[in-house]
């Protein structure tokens, strides 16, 4: 499955891939042809990612919405951030988003384009009436971001929720 925009493919990991990202990039890479500069699997990171394995190989019918998609510039195959969905839409329709950018690619809109297009892609399945997503109370960039993809801020603790 492939999302795609002016600039980028954003592309969902088989439950294989996604597993293969955790021990193998060199060989991910050869399989998507393109080349990994997102951020490292290493981590608080690698952790969240290897209970996505678990998940997306534990319900493969659904694994669009347990794997972590690619972000990938269409100019030079070149994987700049992932993004992913953290479970199935809950049943009053609403879809947790996460995504994470590679340093060297920050402030070039590479984010604000696959939220967009994530979150319209998000909208058009069935049962899904909301994507929400939780930032940081000093998370300003991904908060800029959510803002311009249309989000709302609807709660504050600790942390900040919004929704689109």
């Amino acid at each position: 499955m492939k999302i795609e925009t002016e600039r980028l493919k954003i592309v969902a990991l088989t439950p294989e891939q996604l597993d293969l990202w955790t021990y193998n990039m060199e060989e991910l890479e050869r399989q998507l042809l393109c080349s990994y500069r997102a951020e490292p699997m290493e981590g608080l990171f690698r952790e969240i990612v290897c209970g996505q394995v678990e998940k997306a190989q534990k319900d493969p019918d659904n694994y669009l919405w347990h794997t972590f998609w690619f972000i990938v510039k269409k100019s030079d195959n070149c994987v700049v951030g992932s993004i992913d969905f953290k479970d199935m839409p809950d049943s009053g329709g609403e879809v947790e988003i996460g995504y994470g950018l590679g340093r060297d690619f920050e402030h070039n809109g590479y984010m604000t384009e696959s939220v967009q297009a994530f979150c319209d892609w998000a909208l058009e399945q069935d049962g899904v009436k909301h994507v929400i997503a939780e930032t940081d109370v000093d998370g300003i960039s991904s908060q800029k971001i959510l803002k311009r993809c249309g989000f709302k801020e609807y709660a504050r603790n600790n942390t900040v929720w919004w929704r689109l």
